[in-house]
């Protein structure tokens, strides 16, 4: 999930080049089967995907039976994903509306870039059908506090002052809760999981792919990134994440 543009819904630092989101990103995907095993989708229904990136989890949805359409922001990533033949919308989750209500929407990895969260949840359940579910993992309160840090306090030793607007929502469960149920859901099931995940890339790798639009925030040139994402990997000495991911299913009234 991405964006070039800083819209009212979407966090500017996510910014995406969509070879790189498929060379260092793609465990994002891999470590969403939980997330799609909470789903659980059913062979007809019809599913929203949200935040669906390059599609990667979508075609499992759809390999489960289901009929799936895909919400993203980011141009590229939406050009990747229609190119391989899913139905896929360009569009800030805030401003999704369909003619059709969906049986269930599922997002992963994506609802923590979207800082206008209020207006995301009103738009997810307006497009479920009374009954419809929501599910997904998303990051949590805690997430990659580490490596956050430690990029911040490079940048800050190269005289690059990181930027002060807020960069990601990590919510507690409590928060996550209130605005979902503010949105008018119920049954809202929602758990922090600790997932220390080794970085089949590395973490500099991760540096320069996850935190592109923050570089750009703070001012960083493209030819020192490398250089930063080198020195941020060394400082934290394993190439593993400290995420902490928040885990949900939920229910819009019948």
């Amino acid at each position: 999930m991405g964006g070039d543009a800083l819209s009212a819904t979407i966090a500017s630092t996510s910014r995406w080049n969509a070879a790189d989101y498929a060379r260092v990103g793609r465990f994002v995907a891999d470590l969403g089967a939980a997330a799609l095993d909470l789903l659980d989708p059913k062979l007809g229904e019809r599913i929203l995907d949200v935040g669906c990136g390059d599609g990667a989890l979508t075609h499992k949805i759809i390999e489960r039976g289901a009929d799936v359409v895909g919400v993203d922001d980011s141009p590229e990533l939406v050009a990747v994903a229609a190119a391989t033949d899913i139905d896929v919308r360009h569009l800030d989750a805030g401003d999704m509306t369909f003619d059709q209500e969906f049986d269930a929407v599922f997002s992963n990895a994506a609802l923590h870039w979207m800082l206008d969260k209020e207006r995301v949840a009103s738009a997810i359940f307006r497009a479920l059908k009374p009954g419809g579910r929501f599910a997904g993992e998303m990051g949590g309160e805690g997430n990659l506090k580490l490596l956050r840090e430690t990029l911040d306090a490079e940048l800050v030793a190269r005289g690059y002052p990181p930027p002060l607007e807020a960069s990601n929502w990590y919510p507690s469960v409590e928060e996550f809760a209130d605005v979902y149920e503010a949105a008018g859901f119920t049954e809202i099931d929602a758990r922090l999981i600790e997932r220390p995940t080794p970085l089949p890339n590395g973490v500099a790798a991760w540096v320069t792919t996850f935190r592109r639009g923050w570089l750009d925030r703070a001012g960083v040139p493209e030819e020192e990134r490398a250089e930063i994402g080198q020195a941020v990997a060394e400082n934290i000495g394993v190439d593993n994440a400290d995420y902490v991911r928040l885990r949900f299913i939920m229910r819009k009234p019948s």
